[in-house]
C-alpha cells in the first residue's frame, strides 16, 4: 500500500499545475479582484479579530522565550551553569553541546501550555489597551463643548503627477 501512495501523490502534484494552466488559458476574461470591506462590521468583531491575530502571532515568540527560560532554570539546577562539556548538556539552545540532554515530553507540554497562557495574556492586555484608548477618545469627544470644531489630520494622498511643488489656486 505504501508503494502506491507515493507515486499517486507525486502524480497529483505533477498534474495539478498542468490542469491549472489549461484552465487559465481557457478563460478569456480578466479575474476580478474582490476586497473585503470591514467598515460595516460591528466593533466587537474587529476587536475579536485583532485579539486572535495577537494571540496566534505572539505564540512562536512566547514558546521560544518560555523554552529558553525553562532551559536556563534546568541548566542552573543541574550543575550551576557550568560551561564544561559535561555541564553544557543541560544548557539552552545556543550554548548546548552535542549530545545534550533532551527535554521530556511532560516538560515540553508544560512549556507549550505556559507559552499559550503567555500569548493569551498578551492578547488580553492588547485588547484592554485598545478598548481603553477607544474609551478615552470617545470621552474626549463627548466632553467637548457643543459647536466646537473637530479637526482631523490625514496624510496627503499620493498623486503620481505631483512633483513636490505646491500650487496656490
Amino acid at each position: 500500500m505504501k508503494k502506491i501512495i507515493f507515486p499517486a501523490v507525486l502524480f497529483i502534484f505533477l498534474l495539478t499545475p498542468a490542469l491549472k494552466a489549461n484552465a487559465q488559458s481557457l478563460s478569456a476574461t480578466e479575474p476580478t479582484v474582490v476586497t473585503f470591506d470591514t467598515t460595516g462590521l460591528p466593533g466587537w468583531v474587529n476587536d475579536l479579530r485583532r485579539w486572535e491575530i495577537v494571540a496566534f502571532g505572539t505564540f512562536p515568540f512566547s514558546l521560544f522565550a518560555v523554552t529558553f527560560i525553562t532551559d536556563m532554570f534546568r541548566w542552573n539546577s543541574a550543575n550551576g551553569m557550568n560551561f564544561s562539556s559535561e555541564g553544557r548538556r543541560y544548557a539552552p539552545w545556543p550554548f548546548k553541546s552535542a549530545g545534550g540532554a533532551d527535554i521530556s515530553n511532560s516538560d515540553f507540554q508544560k512549556s507549550v501550555l505556559l507559552a499559550a497562557g503567555l500569548s493569551l495574556t498578551l492578547a488580553f492586555v492588547d485588547l484592554f489597551i485598545t478598548m481603553t484608548k477607544r474609551s478615552n477618545e470617545r470621552q474626549r469627544l463627548e466632553s467637548a463643548p457643543s459647536g466646537s470644531v473637530t479637526i482631523e489630520r490625514t496624510p496627503p494622498e499620493d498623486d503620481p503627477e505631483d512633483n513636490g511643488i505646491f500650487e496656490n489656486n
